[in-house]
């Protein structure tokens, strides 16, 4: 298995209910792959922090092997998502993956 992390940091032109709303789209897109394409195990967003955080939100998301994941990049449901809810909000994005 492999688990696959992403932290996000939205752009700061956004007020707090801009970001609210950005967050909420990102979640429900984001989660609402899981059955679309294959491979993923478990897939959800946190957007809740604490104050402590340097990070807007974030993905956590398991998937069956390095294959897996590698389809799941490209896979024309998570690039739509990706560029319609994601791409043109963040200011900086991590990732870490590995394997479990």
């Amino acid at each position: 298995m492999v688990k696959h992390v992403i932290l996000w940091t939205l752009k700061d032109e956004y007020s707090k209910e801009e970001k609210d709303a950005i967050k909420t789209g990102i979640k429900e897109g984001l989660e609402g792959l899981a059955g679309k394409v294959p491979g993923i195990i478990d897939i959800k967003v946190v957007t809740g922090r604490l104050d402590s955080s340097n990070a807007d939100l974030m993905l956590d998301s398991t998937f069956e092997s390095p294959e897996a994941l590698k389809g799941y990049s490209t896979h024309p449901a998570h690039v739509a998502v990706a560029d319609s809810k994601v791409r043109p909000f963040v200011k900086i994005r991590s990732c870490l993956d590995y394997e479990l």
